[in-house]
């Protein structure tokens, strides 16, 4: 690739140009979990904390496949940087495979084994048996879901992300439609609650794979990158995605799964700490929307960056993508922990909930800052092709997170805002341990 077109790839207006649809793409995903808490907590606070336990659940499976398509988008950005377009399809053809037997094993997992994690996990009966309310129908958008994180990661891959607005703005609608039709019963849909709101999110995700496989077949070029030609199942391929992708999906699992383990920590305080919590989870995911979207698109344009030829000019592009996300992320920092009380009232009317959520919703707001930064260190470590590494710092941040975590829900049991302080144990370090691999590690001799 051209030195001009390497410049053209990482000046700020084609980094603009390929985050923001990611960010809509994230927005959407996110108008799902708050649509979802802010619904919930006005129907009972018990199904607004069961939702938390719940969506983290899900997630922490989903993850799996979102960190095997994450080593998908780095081999599709670095073929694109190469311009080995071709090879572009026989990737994304067999990662469509492997995606659609890992949702089935994962469907079975969940189908057969909820009710006796939660059981064992959870303490109160009514938060059980809520939680237990919601996966019954959730767990079907794992066919969809894991089939949409492949069309993007072939659209962040190749850096044509415009489609990715497109595909959020129907989630949402789809999702907030749904959403209050089936929770609260309105335009003649039965009143279902919590379980109205897995249903109304799988039905999003499932519309939302129709437009994304409708798009790429008659929008895209096919022919060119070799999309669904699809003859036989290249297990060298497969082999080579796993190979990148393997510690993305434990990093992934294992990071989720702490969260996971977070919020049952916090079931154990009771189940008014819990709705809190639910509240600063929904804020918390939502204010990650542009740290997540740039280092979404730093990842990507690393790869991009090392498949051209140009590993030297990928620590100064990270160091400037550094001081853009921290200029992007104060203002909203300082707005949300200025005005608690405007974000409390999106998800309760409950005055004793809005004023006790206060002090978290302020350590959410400044962690952010943290977040953000440390997100674009740490993806662009994953996307030298290290995920090696990048699996043992995240392995080694989660022992000290897990144990801060730990101490003050369980051993000595503190506020819920104390036990949030852990968001500046885990990104701090994350963000240390992932700058001085880049500053002295042996990333620049990683072939892929």
């Amino acid at each position: 690739m051209k030195t001009s077109q390497i410049m053209n790839l990482t000046s700020n207006k084609n980094i603009f140009n390929t985050a923001y649809p990611i960010c809509l793409t994230l927005i959407a995903q996110n108008i799902i979990n708050v649509t979802d808490t802010a619904f919930l907590g006005h129907v009972s606070e018990v199904a607004l904390g069961a939702s938390a336990i719940a969506g983290m659940f899900y997630i922490a499976v989903y993850i799996v496949g979102f960190g095997f398509s994450q080593g998908t988008q780095i081999l599709i950005g670095r073929r694109n940087g190469e311009r080995d377009y071709p090879k572009i399809g026989l990737i994304f053809n067999n990662g469509l495979l492997f995606n659609l037997l890992l949702s089935i094993a994962v469907f079975a997992f969940s189908y057969f084994q909820i009710s006796n994690i939660i059981n064992f996990l959870v303490n109160s009966e009514e938060v059980y048996n809520a939680v237990l309310e919601y996966l019954d129908w959730r767990i079907y958008g794992f066919f969809f879901s894991f089939f949409n994180i492949m069309f993007r990661s072939l659209y962040v891959g190749i850096t044509k992300t415009r489609v990715l607005s497109v595909s959020a703005i129907i989630t949402s609608l789809t999702n907030v439609f749904f959403d209050y039709a089936m929770i609260f019963g309105n335009f003649g849909f039965p009143e279902l609650g919590i379980a109205g709101a897995a249903i109304a999110s799988v039905i999003a995700e499932f519309v939302t794979f129709l437009f994304l496989l409708g798009y790429t077949i008659f929008k895209m070029d096919t022919k060119r990158y070799a999309l669904f030609s699809f003859s036989k199942i290249d297990f060298k391929i497969i082999k080579q995605m796993l190979g990148l992708s393997i510690f993305i999906m434990f990093q992934f699992f294992i990071s989720t799964s702490t969260w996971f383990l977070f919020f049952i920590f916090i079931e154990h305080m009771g189940e008014r700490p819990l709705a809190i919590t639910n509240i600063g989870r929904s804020l918390y995911m939502l204010l990650m929307i542009p740290g997540v979207a740039l280092s979404t698109t730093i990842n990507t344009l690393v790869s991009n960056l090392i498949g051209a030829g140009r590993k030297n000019e990928v620590v100064p592009f990270i160091n400037r993508m550094v001081k853009v996300t921290f200029m992007l992320v104060v203002p909203i920092t300082i707005f949300t922990f200025a005005f608690p009380e405007l974000i409390t009232q999106i998800y309760t009317d409950d005055i004793d909930l809005m004023k006790a959520s206060v002090p978290v919703i302020r350590v959410v707001s400044i962690a952010m800052t943290f977040c953000a930064v440390g997100n674009v260190i740490f993806n662009s470590v994953s996307g030298t092709g290290n995920t090696r590494t990048a699996f043992l710092i995240e392995f080694v941040t989660m022992f000290f997170y897990i144990a801060y975590i730990y101490y003050t829900a369980i051993i000595n049991p503190s506020t819920t805002a104390v036990v949030w302080l852990s968001e500046f144990v885990y990104w701090i370090l994350i963000g240390a341990l992932g700058y001085w691999y880049l500053k002295k590690g042996n990333w620049q001799k990683k072939e892929i």
